[in-house]
């Protein structure tokens, strides 16, 4: 999904540009998300996973509704995780790697790379998955609750969370005995031991005493040059800028009454549905919307007033990177979780999918005239302009590598057993 390849792609730039070479391996299709410049793709599954299968599991997850949607989207996502297990070994051979970054999400990832000898570092593009009982699992919108009552509560529903899940713990399970690895079935079993890179801030996850040392809140991945925007020449109302990100595009009902709000109150309001939204839909929109299929939202952010989204990570780590306060509509996936943790925050307001435009225009006005949720988004803004970034992101991966190959350098002195690698190379891949 473009949203975890996105900050993985300024990740492998800032490291080519260090001299490193960058490969992505994916299924057929994923080769669209990669830039042809600097940047290599090699495919895989192309047997299982062949050309067109990526839109129609986008498609389906789109339609995501209820149990039995979720089922088959958990399958989507064995069947990637046992591709990738299968084939991907071969790829990082073919290609020479000398080490792995791989997303929380994909448990293959690390799997393969352990069973390669490769150094790896896992990196949480989205809302961090680690597990611990203080915390509520990363697929539910519970608020956060310290003490004994929210532990337990929070144990159960990792219970149903791994039940739900164990389509991809039985893939997880049997390519760790497969490969020889210590057996495990969790996702987040397969996190690298090296660094953890989040695109995550502090101040929006909840209270956490359980990380290991090499876990990085580091703020957003993202480039140091900014695309440029610029509203039309004389307007000068305040700017809503709304997203619902890549799959909830085609949401008209919920645009509409965003635009109606945004009217009530006087705003230009910018809307960007990544190309989901029909020509006729977006002709019914109320007041005078500026509509695009993309956009480059960040400067849009920096010009914003208040930011209207489905709780989509990288959206409000972009909104919150300018100091605005949101609007959240959580829909689907992580984004109950993630509204839960900015109303935590008090950064944003939290209102349904079912709220009306007096609703939404009642929630966004709450924000402008309340400077309040605009000083807390200050303060978040603050923190991800100290923690790195992607330049720290990169510091880190090559700190896991060069310590890795010192390791083993000496692990095989020790041995006396001579060169570990045969394939002396300048760069790293």
């Amino acid at each position: 999904m473009p949203g975890h390849f996105n900050p993985l792609l300024v990740l492998a730039e800032e490291l080519v540009a260090r001299g490193h070479r960058a490969t992505f391996i994916g299924q057929p299709d994923a080769r669209q998300l990669v830039p042809g410049e600097g940047i290599r793709f090699a495919a895989v599954g192309e047997a299982s996973h062949p050309p067109g299968s990526l839109e129609a599991r986008i498609q389906r997850m789109a339609r995501l509704n209820g149990v039995f949607g979720m089922r088959g989207m958990i399958r989507d996502v064995a069947g990637l995780t046992d591709m990738l297990c299968r084939e991907a070994p071969d790829a990082l051979r073919r290609i020479g790697a000398d080490a792995v970054v791989a997303d929380q999400m994909e448990p293959a990832g690390g799997l393969v790379a352990e069973h390669l000898r490769l150094p790896f570092v896992t990196t949480a593009t989205g809302l961090p998955i680690n597990r611990e009982p203080g915390v509520p699992p990363p697929y539910v919108p519970w608020d956060y609750q310290a003490g004994e009552r929210g532990d337990k509560r929070n144990i159960g529903g990792y219970r149903v969370s791994d039940w739900l899940m164990r389509g991809v713990g039985d893939v997880i399970e049997h390519h760790s005995r497969r490969f020889g690895l210590t057996p495990r079935r969790r996702t987040e079993d397969c996190f690298s031991p090296f660094a953890e890179l989040a695109q995550a801030a502090l101040r929006i996850d909840f209270p956490r005493t359980e990380l290991p040392g090499s876990f990085h809140y580091l703020g957003p991945f993202r480039p140091d040059r900014e695309a440029e925007w610029s509203p039309p020449p004389g307007d000068d109302r305040p700017i809503a800028f709304c997203s619902l990100g890549t799959l909830q595009g085609s949401r008209a009902g919920i645009f509409r009454k965003v635009a109606e709000a945004s009217d009530r109150l006087g705003l230009r309001l910018v809307i960007a549905h990544g190309g989901r939204l029909p020509a006729a839909e977006i002709a019914r929109l109320p007041g005078d919307p500026l509509v695009y299929d993309f956009v480059p939202q960040r400067a849009v952010l920096a010009r914003a007033a208040v930011a209207v989204t489905h709780a989509g990570f990288n959206t409000v780590l972009d909104a919150l990177s300018f100091g605005v306060p949101l609007v959240a509509i959580p829909l689907a996936f992580e984004q109950p979780a993630t509204a839960a943790r900015l109303r935590y925050a008090a950064v944003a307001e939290i209102v349904s999918k079912r709220a009306s435009a007096r609703g939404l225009a009642d929630a966004m006005e709450k924000l402008l005239e309340d400077g309040t949720y605009r000083e807390r988004a200050g303060a978040v803004r603050a923190e991800i302009e100290m923690a790195g970034g992607v330049t720290e992101a990169a510091d880190l991966a090559e700190a896991c590598l060069s310590g890795f190959v010192r390791r083993e350098a000496s692990t095989t002195a020790d041995a006396g057993a001579g060169g570990a690698r045969d394939d002396n190379r300048n760069g790293s891949s």
